[in-house]
């Protein structure tokens, strides 16, 4: 499937009452687990979700709209909420997250975009030359990676708890994501 605006906004606007639902007033023990060493957790994986929403998609779609290859992206740091968000509670973090999403999605449609403007290209710093819709369609299949991986470390709390059903559980005989 093609990057289709529509499409992608209907599923980035369901992203932060979907981590809500999922997520909201449940116990540290679920949402700051984790799978072992170099894994995140839900909270984790929320701020994470959060610092992108501030300076990741919107500002690199700027990027190429105004710059094209000639201005490069600067470097993500993917674990910047680490520093970034100590001291939030997954509630402010959740909060804040639907906030950046709504202005980044009203932001997306002030850009107008078109189908000549989805093939204008920019530089990622590792990847090098992306296209707009790669950049879009990436922020969509982000989302759903992340929200993924928190299902994931959630199921994995149970892991030892449902005894001899983990052959049948396939989402707790996948190898662990890291990061």
């Amino acid at each position: 499937m093609d990057y289709q605006q529509e499409q992608a906004v209907a599923m980035l606007s369901r992203t932060p009452a979907t981590l809500a639902a999922l997520l909201r007033g449940l116990p540290d023990a679920w949402t700051q687990a984790t799978e072992g060493p170099a894994t995140w957790s839900a909270y984790d994986i929320v701020g994470h979700l959060l610092h992108g929403e501030e300076g990741d998609w919107l500002t690199r779609a700027r990027i190429i709209l105004e710059h094209g290859e000639e201005r490069p992206f600067d470097a993500f740091n993917r674990t910047a909420m680490f520093d970034k968000y100590q001291g939030y509670s997954l509630d402010q973090l959740l909060t804040a997250f639907e906030q950046a999403r709504a202005q980044n999605l009203a932001a997306l449609r002030e850009l107008d975009i078109t189908p000549e403007k989805l093939a204008l290209t920019g530089t990622h710093p590792a990847l090098g030359r992306v296209t707009l819709s790669q950049l879009l369609a990436s922020w969509v299949t982000h989302d759903l990676n992340h929200v993924g991986q928190i299902v994931e470390v959630l199921a994995h709390q149970y892991g030892d708890a449902v005894g001899p059903w983990r052959a049948y559980l396939a989402i707790l005989t996948r190898p662990i994501l890291t990061e």
